[in-house]
């Protein structure tokens, strides 16, 4: 019953930026925690940021912080990442995620996903 759907992901040179979008559908959420998420090749799926529906709450995995901010557009249902100073090592499958119920880092938790959009980010 909830949709997440991802977009703006594309092919960026090292050290440039791109701002991902994630809009959400199906349901109220006004109690949901919203995260991002990415997964590489031959890798784990990784944290990457969670953020509240109401925007107070925000955490964001110590390897991003500082060069990527999660936000939420309420008025749109959507939810972005932008995300700055991309460096190769950033290259994956970027996935929005919706939790019935606050903020996490584990992406078992997580409820309803969306079906990922691919950064590719070249040296």
């Amino acid at each position: 019953q909830v949709q997440l759907v991802e977009s703006g992901g594309g092919l960026v040179q090292a050290g440039g930026s791109l701002r991902l979008s994630c809009a959400a559908s199906g349901r109220t959420f006004s109690s949901y925690a919203m995260g991002w998420f990415r997964q590489a090749p031959g890798k784990e799926r990784e944290f990457v940021a969670a953020i509240s529906w109401s925007g107070r709450t925000a955490s964001y995995a110590n390897s991003m912080k500082g060069r990527f901010t999660i936000s939420i557009e309420n008025a749109k249902n959507t939810v972005w990442l932008q995300m700055n100073s991309l460096k190769p090592e950033d290259t994956a499958v970027y996935y929005c995620a919706g939790r019935v119920r606050g903020l996490s880092s584990l992406s078992r938790e997580y409820d309803y996903w969306g079906q990922g959009t691919q950064v590719t980010v070249s040296s």
